[in-house]
């Protein structure tokens, strides 16, 4: 019986080595499994913020180009409009009288009896906008005539609104902050399913980049529209680098309108275009919290960006338009040796004097009111100097004598109205945007926050800056504020804290590059102004189950694949020029074979992207049995959607593939009555002065046969999305 005893023991003790080593086992492959999702969750992110990010570098370039346009491009349509008016002044411009016109035109369209969409009546109640949302549940649309009326009164508020909204938590129990909805219509719904609708006990702001990129633009639009003329107390609205015209050219939103509101498009976008230029740009809750959009640089002055005039900016992409425009116009009026050589070195004296350093100098124009040179007279700006009194400028003119001078500064706007013996009295006047005011805004707009210190420019997004934790606690000091709240990156989680909490990055488009991608999420802050977070994901389908971690990597890691598969196609012949073995007939069946490390190198030169390259090898590309890369299997899988014209070269297909984006948006921009339709003339100089731009090498001639081609009809028109859908890159 002992010896059975002893037996039985041994078996146990066997059988707890087993179960402990199987443990270890279990524990050690899981640890593995997770290291290798949370190794693919990272890269897939790199991947879409890395193509994000490279889309608006190619932006920046897109204005540049513009730029360029300037010099060569002076009249589109004959219709003596030079491109600055095109592309940054709308058709009815600013003038008091367009109120009025828009009026009249609105009333004018009539709601036939067959339209089944939602009626609202002027002024709105809340029982209209429970309307607009039933009605945007059910996927019905607006009709014109409303959304005209309702962006009218919306701008009309928006013009009463100063720069900086001031808000208190004293007037409500808390006040709920949401981040980028990008178009998503669903996640807006759903915020206001969990948080409860606008109302005095229910504030929202709502920090930026409501549009572009996703499918319901116009109805989020509409809908928060609709809340701030019921509650103009309760619903606020900051500005986003993309209430932009060219950004939404490029992204979506212009297009979203052409297709749903076909005849009314160029009044509704025009409208739009207005209603975004009056947009506040911060919030300050309770003198403590500092809502922006994109973030600060360590220049950023908040009595400063208080006192622009922030209409000016139609675009934040315009500044180097702008600054050619004016260029042009005073070589125009031939006043550019007079501003040298009268101008400059007066006004350099009253730049200095009265520390307006950050405004550009020509952007200012003089009026003489008894001479017509557009200038004081040559004597009496000789050897001045000035000096700043209060309000009041003491001008030393030549002679001797003092001339008391009124000076009116509104940082954007500055009048000096002067006395001269000769020319009785002078005028200097600012009316334009100036440099150093459309940086500061472009900072809150577009910055974000790094680990480091300092400040430095963003050139991974081609505008703002990078702003380090130094940065963020001088500014916060300056101001005596608690907390910067800012939204402008998609986050994992719809949120996340940097510079020891000071500053969150708040993001409520759930599903941003794709389902399962991220979560969305806002913030609820009260009296205490502790910011408390709420988090969810729009499912495609409420009777879809939860997906997994591991599923939700997988589709995600397949699209961003994809998308950079897309990418390098739209490459592929610099790439395969960069390829040392590369055979020199492409059409032998054999691909060539390199070393991965050639083959990264290859592609971190061409793409300039900042990826895990070899890491994501076998994603890619096909591997040989000897570990060698055969980099022509990359592109085994894609091809161009439609049948390309026969003349089109190699060279051609792809240079059109590469640079599709950006010349759907040139030919929107020449397209302003939103036809779809551009001239042969209007699309062989454009692309003359693209390819120039861009230093890309085509023969005319061959621009010419293709022009040809796509002009089946010899109307002399050519439908450019028609053309253009004929370069998009697909999966087999």
């Amino acid at each position: 019986v002992g010896g059975g005893t002893v037996g039985h023991h041994h078996s146990s003790t066997g059988n707890k080595s087993y179960t402990m080593k199987a443990a270890i086992l279990i524990q050690r492959w899981y640890r593995r499994y997770v290291a290798r999702i949370e190794m693919r969750r990272r890269y897939t992110w790199s991947i879409f913020q890395s193509i994000e990010y490279a889309g608006e570098q190619d932006q920046l370039q897109l204005s540049n180009f513009f730029s360029f346009l300037l010099d060569h491009y002076t009249q589109v349509k004959n219709t003596g409009k030079d491109l600055f008016s095109l592309l940054f002044t709308p058709t009815n411009g600013h003038a008091e009288d367009t109120d009025k016109n828009i009026v009249l035109e609105y009333e004018k369209i009539k709601v036939p009896e067959s339209y089944t969409g939602p009626r609202l009546n002027f002024p709105l109640t809340v029982a209209d906008t429970n309307t607009l949302l039933q009605a945007f549940k059910q996927q019905h649309q607006l009709h014109a005539r409303y959304v005209l009326q309702l962006l009218h009164e919306t701008k009309k508020i928006m013009k009463q609104k100063p720069n900086i909204i001031h808000l208190s938590t004293s007037c409500s129990k808390e006040i709920t902050i949401c981040g980028d909805l990008h178009g998503k219509l669903d996640d807006l719904m759903l915020i206001f399913y969990k948080n409860g609708l606008p109302s005095t006990e229910k504030i929202y702001l709502f920090n930026g980049d409501l549009v572009d990129r996703g499918e319901n633009s116009m109805e989020i639009l509409i809908i928060l529209f609709a809340f701030l003329l019921v509650h103009p107390a309760v619903l606020h609205l900051n500005r986003g680098n993309h209430e932009d015209y060219i950004m939404n050219l490029r992204y979506g939103f212009t297009k979203e309108v052409m297709q749903k509101y076909k005849l009314h498009s160029t009044e509704i976008l025009e409208l739009v275009q207005d209603v975004f230029s009056w947009l506040p740009l911060a919030t300050i809750i309770d003198n403590k919290v500092l809502i922006v959009h994109g973030g600060i640089a360590e220049t950023t002055d908040l009595n400063l960006l208080n006192s622009l005039e922030r209409d000016k900016i139609i675009s934040s992409n315009s500044i180097k338009i702008i600054e050619k425009k004016k260029q042009k116009l005073e070589k125009k009026k031939g006043g550019i040796s007079s501003w040298e050589t009268i101008i400059m070195p007066w006004f350099k004296q009253l730049k200095k004097k009265i520390k307006l350093s950050l405004f550009n100098l020509k952007m200012y124009t003089f009026a003489c009111n008894s001479n017509n040179q557009g200038f004081p007279c040559k004597g009496c700006l000789s050897s001045c100097h000035f000096s700043i009194i209060k309000l009041k400028m003491i001008l030393h003119i030549h002679n001797g004598e003092y001339v008391t001078v009124g000076l009116c500064v509104t940082v954007t706007k500055m009048d000096i109205i002067a006395t001269c013996r000769n020319c009785h009295s002078f005028t200097v006047r600012c009316t334009k945007i100036c440099y150093g005011f459309w940086r500061k805004v472009v900072d809150v707009l577009w910055s974000d926050p790094k680990g480091q210190f300092g400040c430095t420019p963003n050139n991974f997004r081609g505008g703002g800056c990078y702003f380090g934790p130094d940065v963020t606690a001088k500014f916060l000091r300056k101001y005596n504020l608690k907390l910067l709240i800012r939204s402008h990156e998609c986050k994992q989680d719809g949120y996340e804290f940097c510079h020891n909490d000071k500053v969150i990055t708040i993001f409520s488009a759930s599903n941003y590059y794709e389902e399962g991608s991220n979560r969305g999420a806002y913030i609820k802050l009260g009296p205490d102004l502790v910011p408390h977070f709420v988090q969810y994901q729009v499912s495609k389908s409420t009777r879809r189950p939860t997906l997994r971690q591991r599923q939700r990597v997988n589709i995600a890691e397949h699209a961003a694949l994809r998308s950079l598969k897309e990418k390098l196609y739209t490459c592929s012949a610099c790439l395969l020029s960069q390829y040392p073995t590369l055979q020199s007939d492409e059409t032998l069946p054999l691909p060539g074979r390199i070393s991965v490390n050639e083959w990264a190198s290859a592609i971190e030169s061409v793409l300039t992207m900042d990826l895990p390259w070899r890491t994501m090898r076998s994603r890619l590309v096909r591997l040989s049995p000897d570990g060698k890369v055969e980099y022509l299997s990359c592109f085994e899988d894609l091809w161009l959607e439609k049948p390309v014209f026969e003349k089109v070269q190699l060279s051609l297909m792809e240079t059109l593939c590469r640079y599709r984006t950006d010349l759907e948006v040139i030919f929107n921009v020449i397209d302003k009555d939103h036809s779809g339709l551009i001239s042969i003339e209007e699309f062989h100089q454009t692309w003359k002065l693209f390819s120039s731009h861009f230093h890309i090498n085509i023969d005319d001639a061959v621009i010419n046969d293709l022009a040809r081609s796509i002009d089946s009809n010899n109307d002399g028109s050519i439908d450019f999305n028609e053309f253009l859908e004929a370069f998009r890159v697909v999966h087999k």
